[in-house]
Formats: structure tokens, sequence, C-alpha cells
């Protein structure tokens, strides 16, 4: 009988610490936090059609003075409308959206474990992952998908090997 293949999907998801940092999401109930503000369409796509439960997340820790992956998490589902939209007080207000046609979606995304920071410098390194999106020139997406052979990698360097 053939071994069961793992389907899951890996992702790397930014966050700015001063807003929810790994340690926040560690402390929240359940580890769970709804990741919401999200205000791209890939980005919004990304989480619509291709994120599953128990799907990989890369805790990426951006708009700080070391951005890098700060901590491992897995998508724990509950796609829902991001109620932030619709409120004109939420930085993350959206003017045009309309709880008859909303634009945006949060989901919850569970914090396993805080990580020794894996900077971009480090990252840059190597080169099994020179074509890993957050990496590249001009990308500023906030979920980006990690493929399995460059998830295999970063779970090699935080393990020291």
């Amino acid at each position: 009988m053939p071994a069961a293949q793992d389907t899951r999907r890996f992702w790397l998801m930014k966050n700015e610490p001063d807003e929810y940092s790994i340690d926040h999401a560690l402390s929240a109930p359940d580890a769970t936090i709804a990741w919401n503000g999200v205000r791209n369409y890939q980005a919004r796509n990304f989480m619509r059609d291709d994120m599953q439960v128990g799907d990989g997340v890369l805790y990426w820790h951006s708009s700080c003075a070391e951005p890098g992956i700060y901590g491992i998490a897995r998508i724990a589902g509950n796609l829902r409308v991001d109620p932030s939209q619709f409120d004109p007080a939420d930085p993350y207000y959206d003017p045009k959206s309309s709880p008859d046609k909303p634009r945006w979606l949060t989901l919850d995304v569970q914090a396993l474990r805080k990580t020794r920071p894996l900077l971009i410098a480090e990252l840059r390194e190597q080169p099994a992952l020179a074509h890993m999106r957050v990496l590249q020139k001009g990308n500023r997406l906030s979920i980006t998908p990690v493929s399995a052979e460059e998830w295999q990698v970063i779970e090699a360097l935080l393990q020291g090997r």
C-alpha cells in the first residue's frame, strides 16, 4: 500500500511585530489570531482559493529593524469576511467595500512556536532559496507561497543543519 502523500502547502505571511509579533500570537487564546488587514487582491486570493487548514506558515516580521522569519504557524481555518473593512475608525477601512459586496477576507492562523530570527541576509546565502518570492526585488506581498523544498531548507536552517 503506498504511503499517504503530504498535500500541505506552505506560506510566508508577513506581520508587523508592533501589531502582532510571534510572541503576541503565541500568547493569544489557543495561540490563534485572525489574520486581518490584507488589502492586496493576490494575497486575498491565496487565502480564499489556496490555503487549507494545516498548511504550514513561516511567520515573518516586516517593517522592523531586522525583517525575517521569527516563528512557525499553521493555517487554522475559519475563512470569513474581514470586518475591519467596514469600520471607518479602523486603519484597514475600505470605503469601496460594502457588507453586500465585501472585498476582503480574514482567516485564523495558529502560532506553533517561536524560532531564532532567520533574517534576510542568512536566507540570501542559501542557493536553494534564490527564487523564494520574499527575497525578490520589489516583492511587497504580505502572503506568498513557499515551495516544499524551500520549507525543508528553512526547517534545516532552524534546526542548525
